[in-house]
C-alpha cells in the first residue's frame, strides 16, 4: 500500500510509503482520500499526523505518470486530485503534518491540508510547478494565500522556488522547525495531547474557523454562534464546567 493508516493512543498516522521519494501518483492519490474518510469515520481515531517517513515528506506529483496524460485525460482526473486533498483537509479532527527533507508541489500542498505543520531543520517546500508551465492543481493557489498572504504565495507560486524550513517558518508556512530526528515524535505528541481533549468542541472549533475564512464575517459568526450552543448539550461541556467549577482550571478529563 502506497498510504497506510496506523491507529494508537487516540492518534491516526497517515504515512506515505512510495519509496524513494513518496511521489503522489493517482493509485496514492486514491488511497490517501479512502484513508482520510476512514480516520473521519473511526471515532478511535480522534486526531491525525501526516507522515512521509524519516527521508521525505512528498516530493510532488509523479511527473512521468503526468507527462503520459493529455488534456482530455486530465480535465477527468482533476477534480479527483483535489478531492483526495480536501478529504484530509476536511478530517473533522486536529491534523498535523510532520514534514522531513523535501515537500514540494503537491506534497507542500498535502501539507497546507494540516492544521498545524512541524517541519524538520533540513525540510525544504515549495510549489514548482510553474516551471513546469503549469500552476498548482491540488489547492496551492487557495490554500497557499489563505495561509500565508497573497503577495508571499505569489511569490513562491510565480517563482517556483524552494524555501528551506527557516525561511518557511517565518513565512508562516510552517508553525514549528526542530531536529530531523524528532519531527515525527513531536508531531504524534501534539496530536496525542489533542487527541485526550473534548472531541466534538475540537471538531465545532475546527469547522467554526475554516468556514469564516471561506466566508464573510456573517456567516462565520452564525456558524460559531450555533456551535458553541450547541455544546452545551454535550457531556463534555458539562464535565469540562463540572472540573473547572470544583478543581479549577485545565483538569477535565474528556475520556
Amino acid at each position: 500500500m502506497t498510504v497506510t493508516l496506523e491507529v494508537a493512543e487516540g492518534v491516526g498516522t497517515l504515512r506515505l510509503d512510495r519509496p524513494p521519494m513518496n511521489a503522489l501518483d493517482v493509485a496514492t492519490q486514491d488511497r490517501l482520500k479512502e484513508l482520510a474518510e476512514e480516520a473521519t469515520r473511526r471515532d478511535d481515531v480522534r486526531a491525525v499526523v501526516i507522515y512521509g517517513g524519516e527521508r521525505v515528506f512528498a516530493a510532488g506529483a509523479d511527473i512521468k505518470e503526468m507527462q503520459e496524460m493529455d488534456h482530455t485525460a486530465m480535465v477527468l482526473r482533476a477534480r479527483a486530485l483535489q478531492d483526495s486533498f480536501t478529504a484530509v483537509a476536511r478530517i473533522p479532527k486536529p491534523v498535523v503534518a510532520a514534514i522531513t527533507g523535501y515537500a514540494l508541489g503537491g506534497g507542500c500542498e498535502l501539507a497546507l491540508c494540516a492544521d498545524y505543520r512541524i517541519a524538520a531543520e533540513n525540510a525544504k517546500l515549495g510549489q514548482p510547478e510553474i516551471l513546469l508551465g503549469l500552476v498548482p492543481g491540488a489547492g496551492g493557489t487557495q490554500r497557499l494565500p489563505r495561509l500565508i498572504g497573497p503577495s508571499k504565495a505569489k511569490d513562491l507560486i510565480f517563482t517556483g522556488r524552494q524555501v528551506k524550513a527557516d525561511e518557511a517558518l517565518a513565512l508562516g508556512l510552517v508553525d514549528r522547525v526542530v531536529p530531523a530526528a524528532e519531527v515525527y515524535e513531536q508531531a504524534h505528541a501534539w496530536a496525542a495531547k489533542l487527541a485526550q481533549g473534548p472531541a466534538i468542541a475540537l471538531r465545532a472549533a475546527k469547522e467554526s474557523v475554516d468556514t469564516g475564512l471561506e466566508t464573510d464575517i456573517d456567516t462565520g459568526l452564525a456558524v460559531e454562534r450555533n456551535w458553541f450552543a450547541g455544546l452545551f448539550a454535550t457531556e463534555d461541556r458539562a464535565r469540562g464546567m463540572r472540573s473547572f467549577v470544583e478543581e479549577g482550571p485545565g483538569k477535565a478529563k474528556f475520556l
